[in-house]
């Protein structure tokens, strides 16, 4: 939730900023007309040096706020609560998580595995057998 409302903060921050950025482009053509109609060459260079910074400000804002936009939309959510939540999702669908890593005797622990699973289903058909008599 937090990650939604800081991009969305972003958002609106960008949007501020190229308001003010359009506001200053126009701004500077307008002295770039008066200037013009002088010939002044030295003030048309003054302006067109003011119009060029705009513009790069203008650009490494933009960048500033794509990079805060890419990291603020990866995903931010701490480990523990991820690994909370697929013990849920393995709970409810009846599945044993194991979360950390097989050890080096990984075929020994999936015959095991194998092995439990084949006494339980062999333990619900018998159930079910049970009930169908029932």
């Amino acid at each position: 939730m937090s990650a939604r409302i800081d991009a969305v903060a972003a958002r609106v921050q960008t949007a501020v900023t190229t308001r003010q950025v359009t506001n200053s482009m126009a701004g500077v053509v307008k002295s770039m007309e008066s200037a013009m109609k002088s010939m002044n060459l030295e003030k048309v260079s003054q302006l067109m040096d003011r119009f060029e910074q705009s513009f790069e400000n203008l650009d490494v804002q933009s960048q500033v706020m794509e990079g805060t936009m890419c990291n603020t939309s990866t995903l931010t959510t701490p480990q523990n609560e991820v690994d909370s939540l697929m013990q849920q999702v393995a709970d409810e669908a009846g599945l044993e998580l194991n979360m950390d890593l097989p050890s080096a005797q990984g075929s020994a622990v999936g015959s095991l595995a194998t092995t439990q699973a084949s006494q339980e289903q062999d333990e619900l058909t018998s159930r079910l057998a049970k009930l169908r008599q029932m």
